[in-house]
């Protein structure tokens, strides 16, 4: 499912990550990456705040749509 879809507090294993290379590269780098975890912190005005890799991530809905856990 999309990470958009999931619940804060819940924690998740990232399965993929989509969208164009440059949108790849830069979720990369954040440390999105496939067989990391993941929890959802927040929600607010459509953005995500992230726990990945012990950081706490700001992230839009359309980039949370890409991410598959």
């Amino acid at each position: 499912m999309p990470l958009i879809y999931a619940k804060p507090g819940e924690e998740h294993v990232i399965k993929r990550v989509g969208g164009s290379d440059k949108v790849k590269s830069h979720l990369s780098n954040l440390g999105f990456t496939s067989g990391s975890t993941i929890s959802i912190v927040n929600e607010l005005a459509g953005a995500l705040i992230v726990n990945i890799k012990d950081s706490r991530v700001a992230i839009s809905s359309e980039m949370a749509k890409r991410i598959v856990v």
